[in-house]
């Protein structure tokens, strides 16, 4: 097949066959999310911004995944809008493509990011005395820097795979967005190499960072209990606790998705869990990171007080 037999040039992304209430009722709901995911990301970005007690590489870090996150649901979620108010608005080709690069790019800069996260509560509990020397902002710059870089160069070899393939028709893409997997199913042509490429790196960049952070967060563990006072163990549990809720969330869906065997899975089942993964996985992180840690609920009080009128 040395020419590339493309002969698609738009798609229709076909979600759920809903009545015209249901996609109403879903259109204000996920806007609703949406904005509460722009919202909470972005007062974590502007806190982290404005407040100095913040400027830690801790927060950092968490600054770089509220920007993952804001970028993650403006690649998918308007889209979704789109189509829940005129299903037969199709996009284009090169859209879908792009969509599906960038979709990929922020999926897997998070999983790497949830990683250097793990690796810098691992440090600031088992190794407190020398925090400062290891994770000085040269490091946190270069491991922020590797993780995006990573995430362009393992997304690049799914598009590598997934380009040249014929796309002949049907053009209707049975998924809320253009994620890889439904776009494969609409190829002309022997996609087994193609899917195999797309398990190693998802195995790649799911199992490998999430063995990673299981094994931080044992030595977090094997530390802090060896803390003598209650209140040190429980200052020490509480940093973590907010990161490994959004671990749990994240890999949760994401190996269900991409590496679990899907042999037999309802159809829907396969729609809702990357919509989850897309849509409240975003809006959830800033509401745990707010809701469970002392001092982003500080400096938003802090804030706050400065605004009120003397």
């Amino acid at each position: 097949m040395g020419v590339n037999q493309t002969s698609v040039t738009e798609f229709l992304l076909v979600g759920l066959p809903l009545s015209p209430r249901m996609k109403v009722i879903l259109f204000g709901l996920f806007s609703l999310l949406f904005a509460f995911t722009l919202l909470g990301n972005g007062v974590i970005l502007g806190l982290i911004s404005l407040d100095s007690k913040l400027h830690t590489p801790m927060y950092f870090f968490l600054s770089q995944l509220a920007t993952v996150d804001i970028a993650y649901a403006c690649n998918t979620v308007p889209q979704m809008l789109v189509n829940l108010l005129s299903p037969a608005q199709p996009i284009s080709f090169a859209g879908c493509m792009t969509q599906t690069f960038l979709f990929l790019i922020f999926a897997h800069t998070e999983c790497l990011l949830l990683m250097v996260m793990s690796y810098d509560r691992y440090v600031a509990i088992c190794l407190p005395l020398r925090y400062s020397t290891i994770m000085s902002w040269r490091v946190c710059i270069t491991l922020a820097m590797a993780s995006w870089t990573l995430g362009f160069l393992l997304s690049l070899v799914d598009m590598l795979v997934l380009l040249p393939l014929p796309f002949c028709g049907p053009h209707k893409v049975s998924h809320f967005f253009c994620e890889i997997i439904a776009i494969l199913k609409l190829a002309c042509a022997d996609t087994h190499l193609t899917k195999l490429v797309v398990l190693a790196v998802a195995t790649l960049v799911l199992v490998g960072p999430f063995s990673a952070i299981v094994v931080s967060y044992g030595h977090i563990v094997w530390a802090a209990l060896k803390i003598q006072s209650a209140e040190g163990r429980r200052k020490a549990f509480s940093t973590c606790s907010s990161h490994l809720c959004v671990v749990g969330l994240f890999y949760g869906t994401a190996i269900i998705i991409y590496v679990r065997p899907q042999h037999g899975d309802p159809e829907e089942q396969k729609k809702y869990l990357p919509l989850f993964h897309s849509l409240f996985n975003p809006m959830l992180n800033p509401l745990i990171y707010s809701l469970r840690n002392r001092e982003v609920k500080a400096a938003l009080r802090r804030r706050l007080d400065k605004e009120r009128p003397s």
